[in-house]
């Protein structure tokens, strides 16, 4: 089962990346500086996508540059692009494929933008098509769903912040993260104990905030690819706003709650699901949200702006897990491609 290996891969991925991109990320950030971007642009597809939105947060937190999400559309279909002259425009993807994609990194270019693509292979159009390239050094990922591939892209990603900023601080941080991941990893074995008990559900919701909305996103698209469910990801502010409207007796939701400033909001909502009679799956390195959920997942304690990558980790087992237990195939979900090309 290629998807569970990939999954159990993860810690050695993030080893490599640390080890070996680190003197490149250094020379990327130090181009990036000398343009002085005045906005970053993200694009992105499927999984990279909620890699971008952890860009979003995290460029946006730690340069204080205004972010945006590219609309690909408009670079293809309606051939308008809009002007990224002044920007750093960067291009995430797998397969570094992504044509949509790859036509934004190209316009920004001609446009005078800088251009820096993420993906898993230097030979890739994105790559050929970028001033810039970092590469995940993940391997070949077998699978359709994505799960190295996406946290080594959070992965880089935390690593050009650490590079990008004064905060000296950061870079000791990242040096936790390969035995933070090792211990994640060993606590997903819990999940197999209870796991079985929503092979039938129809709906999830996972809620997350802040540097963990990807998170919610990220996790509702595996269960989605990988078990044909009807999953949404929200932010908890967000959620508020209506969707806590569809829940009753036994929905299951799934929270992304680690230790940091969004933590006190997710409690509270914690306490309003479990009064509207949620089943509420709590991942944390809180214990007062461990105990507060039907089921615990423990992650780690470590700073919140890398907490999304081990989080979900616990929702990629998750999602293979309640697959196995559905008799869905996991390497092969229905009507997907590893590499999907729109244009």
């Amino acid at each position: 089962m290629h998807l569970e290996q990939e999954i159990f891969q993860q810690k050695d991925v993030l080893v490599s990346l640390i080890n070996e991109q680190m003197a490149r990320v250094a020379k990327i950030a130090e181009a990036i500086k000398a343009f002085n971007p005045t906005f970053v642009c993200l694009a992105a597809r499927g999984t990279s996508d909620n890699a971008a939105l952890y860009a979003k947060y995290l460029l946006g937190a730690y340069t204080g540059l205004p972010m945006m999400l590219a609309a690909p559309s408009l670079h293809t279909l309606y051939q308008m692009p809009p002007n990224l002259a002044h920007g750093l425009v960067i291009g995430i993807s797998q397969s570094g494929r992504a044509e949509d994609v790859r036509q934004v990194l190209e316009d920004a270019r001609k446009q005078g933008a800088l251009t820096l693509a993420i993906t898993n292979y230097e030979d890739s159009p994105m790559a050929q098509t970028a001033q810039y390239h970092l590469s995940l050094l993940a391997g070949e990922e077998v699978s359709i769903a994505a799960t190295k591939t996406y946290t080594a892209q959070l992965t880089i990603i935390a690593m050009l912040i650490a590079e990008l900023t004064p905060h000296k601080e950061l870079k000791g941080e990242l040096s936790l993260l390969p035995d933070a991941m090792a211990q994640t990893l060993e606590n997903t074995h819990s999940i197999n104990q209870w796991a079985e008990r929503y092979r039938y559900a129809t709906n999830l919701a996972v809620i997350g905030r802040g540097f963990n909305y990807c998170t919610a996103f990220e996790i509702s698209l595996k269960v989605k690819e990988l078990c044909y469910m009807s999953t949404h990801g929200y932010s908890e502010a967000d959620f508020r706003h209506g969707p806590i409207a569809t829940i009753q007796q036994g929905f299951p939701v799934m929270l992304v709650a680690p230790k940091g400033v969004t933590l006190p909001y997710q409690l509270d909502l914690l306490n309003v699901l479990k009064e509207r009679g949620a089943e509420c799956l709590v991942i944390s390195n809180d214990d007062e949200a461990l105990a507060g959920g039907h089921y615990g997942m423990r992650i780690p304690d470590v700073p919140e702006w890398l907490s999304p990558i081990l989080a979900v980790v616990h929702g990629q087992v998750f999602a293979m897990k309640q697959a196995l237990y559905r008799g869905y195939p996991v390497d092969k979900p229905r009507g997907l491609n590893k590499v999907t090309v729109t244009k």
